[in-house]
């Protein structure tokens, strides 16, 4: 499906920005990735070279770093410049500015944040063009990144997530006769470590901008401070560095035990990577400790990492180990079972309660607005696994919270009168937390409290670990992924699924797929304020960069007679 657009008087302020043809950029710059690709499985490496310098000076891929790094959640913190691309004029600027030459990096500012442990991470925050430079050469060195990845390693990369990861473990360790010990392996301060050396030896990017990067250096409380190993925790390119430092580890495994010999089937060595966490399986502690921990330790060594002595341990899985958040355990009869870890529902049991505690004085409706992303969002992540028991757990510890929550409120009332007040039947529930809360208009609307127990339990497919989205061959298995993945997760709203599918996934503006990373925005065909209604028939959905584009343009958009209703 695509949509019939006709111009109408277009805002001049906004004209350089929203007049770029979003389609025609998406178009050049996969058409140049899949050269790349398509090249660099030849073993072409001055094709490679060559296209990656035509992709990184092109003016389609200098737009989408502009659009990806004004549209990310951190695209209101400013870098030491204290500059903002928040306005059409300045993001149509920001495209022009965007030369290699005569471009030098700007220190990063510095700032921590809390991890779990009570320790700090340290966070460096770019400025704007620094993030948009950085973003640009990412375009050409996701798709090599992606030909030479590990076949199971699946942190930061595209269409990859943690689900492929837990779904790996539970193929490896449900095998009979499988591996019966398990190596939990963390890097120690992988991203603050990593050899700038080796970087610059073995990156296939533009060296002299890579080691302006790597020693750009950091300001802490107005002290510059030089960086000599590491890459910085914040930076758009850093995740891809950092997983092509760790690739080839899989590599070294397989070469050490081969595919189907005697050796590897008494082994039984696997490897299963999300960033720098890993798992190695193995028939033996003593295989593990003796032979497969070494050979780890060589591979890190050579890029200035080593293991973490206070998080490397060897387990049995009759024991069980976390990964991932989830807690993996052979039972006692020969199942593996996978189930959100004890540590995971602590912490987020924790944020619950903390959020409830901090309104004491609110309404009910405006704690239910504030608890149901949490729930939602929490229990999506491990609705793969065997996480029924667990979610009917967490329901009970949120009602007893809220329920002490009422009861402080009216000390002075029975319980009947709380319940009746805050409690009533609903969808065969005869204890829904339910309130009032204000819509968009100023209007309020009835809302009740999303049960974790009611998100679906459904078995993740993992993704074939050779698959490359950048590599045409693949392009239809992607789609298909997402066509379900999108049903899925709209399932419950089934006018947007039905607006979804009636546009094949794609935003009629700019013909790239709408996905939950993407957002949408719904747009009317004939406006609102102009008498149109809220029927499918009167809305497509757009990304929301598109939406702004119709509306600066003042474009019109609409539904074109289908080959069917002729």
């Amino acid at each position: 499906m695509t949509a019939v657009i006709t111009a109408g008087a277009a805002s001049r302020e906004a004209m350089h920005w929203h007049a770029i043809d979003w389609r025609k950029a998406h178009r050049n710059v996969r058409r140049l990735q899949a050269r790349i690709v398509k090249a660099w499985q030849a073993s072409r490496w001055g094709k490679v070279k060559a296209l990656r310098y035509l992709l990184t000076r092109s003016f389609s891929a200098r737009a989408i770093a502009v659009k990806r790094v004004t549209e990310n959640p951190g695209k209101r913190t400013p870098g030491m410049d204290g500059t903002l691309w928040d306005t059409p004029e300045k993001k149509a600027q920001a495209v022009n500015t965007l030369r290699h030459r005569g471009y030098r990096p700007t220190a990063l500012r510095r700032v921590y944040i809390l991890k779990s442990n009570g320790k700090k991470r340290p966070l460096g925050i770019l400025t704007m063009k620094d993030r948009a430079m950085q973003v640009l050469h990412l375009l050409g060195l996701d798709p090599i990144a992606e030909c030479s990845a590990d076949p199971n390693s699946y942190g930061f990369r595209t269409e990859r997530c943690t689900a492929d990861a837990i779904e790996q473990c539970h193929t490896v360790l449900s095998l009979r006769g499988g591996a019966q010990w398990v190596l939990e392996g963390d890097i120690k301060s992988c991203y603050d470590k990593i050899s700038h050396d080796w970087l610059l030896a073995n990156i296939p990017m533009d060296k002299q901008l890579l080691k302006q990067w790597l020693k750009a250096g950091f300001i802490e409380k107005s002290v510059f401070n030089a960086t000599d190993e590491g890459v910085v925790q914040g930076g758009p390119i850093s995740p891809v560095l950092a997983n092509m430092a760790l690739d080839g580890l899989e590599k070294k495994l397989r070469q050490r035990y081969p595919k189907r010999t005697a050796q590897s089937a008494r082994a039984k060595v696997n490897l299963i990577r999300r960033a720098d966490d890993f798992i190695i399986t193995g028939s033996s502690k003593v295989l593990l400790e003796q032979e497969v921990k070494p050979l780890v330790e060589t591979f890190l060594s050579e890029r200035g990492l080593e293991l973490s002595a206070e998080k490397t341990r060897i387990t049995p899985i009759e024991t069980g180990f976390d990964f991932l958040g989830q807690k993996v355990r052979k039972y006692h009869d020969g199942k593996i079972i996978i189930k959100p870890s004890a540590k995971n529902v602590k912490t987020f049991l924790a944020k619950a309660r903390e959020i409830i505690k901090g309104n004491a004085q609110s309404k009910a409706g405006h704690l239910i607005v504030q608890l149901n992303p949490l729930i939602r969002g929490w229990a999506n992540y491990p609705r793969h696994v065997c996480s029924k028991h667990t979610f009917a757990k967490i329901d009970d510890a949120i009602f007893r919270a809220l329920w002490r929550w009422a009861r402080r409120r009216h000390p002075n009332k029975s319980r009947h009168w709380v319940k009746a007040k805050y409690f009533r039947p609903i969808d065969r529930r005869d204890w829904r937390f339910y309130g009032e809360a204000l819509r968009w208009d100023g209007k309020t609307k009835s809302v009740q409290l999303f049960h974790a127990a009611d998100v679906a339990i459904k078995r993740h497919i993992k993704l074939k670990g050779e698959a490359n989205p950048y590599d045409p061959t693949w392009e239809m298995y992607f789609e298909h992924r997402l066509d379900v993945k999108m049903a899925n997760d709209l399932k419950a709203r089934r006018q947007l699924l039905y607006l979804w599918q009636e546009q094949n996934g794609l935003c009629p503006i700019c013909q790239q797929k709408i996905t939950k990373l993407t957002g949408w925005h719904n747009h009317h065909i004939v406006w609102r304020s102009h008498g149109g209604g809220k029927s499918a028939a009167n809305r497509i959905l757009l990304h929301p960069i598109c939406h702004r584009q119709v509306h600066s343009l003042g474009l019109t958009v609409t539904k074109p007679r289908l080959a069917t209703d002729v």
